[in-house]
């Protein structure tokens, strides 16, 4: 059989290997997914699970439950050497070894995209995966407990002091989720006001959020300050040393919640450990057909898809023409991905991708959205309510959109569910207190050691 080998299990890889599944005949292909982890995370959700308003297990999709007929394999693709068709996999545990295919897909996705700034690598978390969003969540709240035992003073000012660096997408959606859960946490600590809880969001731009219009910017801006949330404009993050935030302005931050969103990057796997052609920002190199190309044309028998990916933007809406690295584009990528696989082995022509934008809409904490498409924008309620319609019926499978609308069910009636699990990170910490352990032998006495030598 022809042996496939998906290289990354996001969004892109396992919605190719999904439709895969579907469409190649019994016999006809082996298909192979490697990922370090065993899920997919739906990372738009990340925002709403650091804000506790999605249980953080429904964001992500098991890899072995859902993909039946593909070998998953939980591991790092250190290298691909397409020449002689072979990637070497980096297990966790154990050695390295040798991966043959006869065609690869390359759907690695990509990570945060940080500057040399004093203090953010130290400092700083991300949002790209379901760890970090459940870190802020827990911080966020873990702060509260110890601030609400205290004096009002500078240390309890850091604990609730919350600073994210970016004002895209994922940035301001972060942003505004974040202050949903402090504001609501508020009702359960009398002794802090909303006065002593403060977030300052830096973004480096002149504005935020450049999927959407000018005015539907301005409205996110006007309700987040009317919510007690601080956008600085024109303003970069010049450190972060110790846990204070500098900006250009002058301004100081002292805090130890950092949340970094100012960028993202192809994933470095491909750049540096392949002979597969890339771009300077280290995208591979793919066709409209998401066949990659190099200087010489066609890479037979390699394929693209995904945020990694430069996928020429045929609808004339993308960035430097170019599709732009989302989840929308991802997943309608994959699936034209695996059926032009399906088509060249049965000796049909591949097909382009094309996607129009279908616009953009954004979660901005509970009962407030924005979205944006061409000219249209709305806000407030109504698009708070589109974003969880499409992305609660975008994420893959039956099974999560089940648990995640049951979920939002569950907090319409019951509430958010406050509870911090932070100590997860040192189980047995409970156990090892209390104990009982051997005790040490009794020191010999000067009678036995004179014993002993004789």
């Amino acid at each position: 059989m022809t042996k496939i080998l998906i290289v990354g299990g996001g969004y892109a890889g396992f919605t190719a290997a999904r439709q895969l599944e579907k469409q190649l005949n019994p016999g006809e292909a082996q298909v192979t997914l490697v990922d370090p982890l065993p899920y997919m995370t739906y990372q738009p959700f990340l925002p709403e699970v650091a804000s506790g308003s999605i249980e953080p297990r429904h964001a992500v999709v098991s890899l072995r439950r859902h993909l039946k007929r593909t070998r998953v394999i939980t591991a790092e693709v250190s290298q691909i050497d397409h020449a002689s068709k072979t990637a070497t996999i980096t297990p966790e545990d154990g050695d390295a070894y040798t991966l043959g295919y006869d065609i690869v897909v390359v759907t690695a996705g990509n990570v945060s995209r940080t500057f040399p700034i004093p203090g953010i690598a130290d400092n700083a978390v991300g949002m790209k995966h379901i760890e970090e969003a459940v870190w802020v969540r827990d911080k966020i709240i873990d702060n509260f407990n110890r601030a609400s035992t205290m004096a009002p003073g500078a240390e309890r000012s850091r604990l609730l002091t919350f600073v994210v660096v970016g004002g895209g997408f994922a940035g301001i959606e972060t942003f505004a989720e974040m202050r949903s859960l402090a504001t609501a946490l508020l009702a359960d600590y009398p002794s802090l006001q909303f006065d002593d809880v403060q977030f300052h969001l830096i973004e480096a731009a002149p504005r935020i959020m450049p999927e959407v219009s000018e005015e539907t910017a301005l409205w996110v801006i006007k309700n987040l300050a009317e919510r007690g949330a601080t956008v600085h404009l024109n303003t970069q993050c010049s450190s972060a040393v110790d846990g204070v935030v500098e900006t250009s302005n002058g301004d100081k931050f002292p805090t130890d919640v950092i949340v970094w969103t100012a960028g993202q990057m192809a994933n470095p796997l491909v750049k540096g450990f392949t002979d597969l052609p890339v771009n300077e920002r280290g995208n591979v190199r793919a066709r409209a057909d998401l066949r990659i190309e190099g200087d010489e044309g066609i890479v037979e028998d390699a394929w693209a898809a995904g945020d990694i990916a430069a996928v020429p933007d045929l609808s004339g809406g993308g960035v430097n023409g170019f599709c732009v690295p989302n989840a929308q584009h991802a997943v309608r990528q994959a699936r034209m991905l695996a059926e032009n696989i399906v088509a060249t082995l049965r000796g049909d022509a591949p097909t382009d991708y094309y996607h129009e934008n279908m616009g953009a809409v954004a979660g901005l904490g509970m009962g407030v959205g924005a979205f944006q498409s061409g000219k249209t924008g709305i806000t407030g309620l109504p698009a708070w309510a589109m974003h969880r319609g499409y992305h609660g019926m975008a994420i893959p499978t039956y099974e999560r959109k089940i648990r995640v609308f049951g979920g939002w069910l569950g907090q319409l009636v019951l509430g958010r569910d406050f509870v911090s699990l932070s100590k997860l990170s040192e189980p047995k910490a409970f156990f090892e207190r209390f104990a009982a352990r051997p005790k040490p032998a009794a020191p010999k006495s000067t009678d036995d050691k004179a014993s002993a030598a004789k």
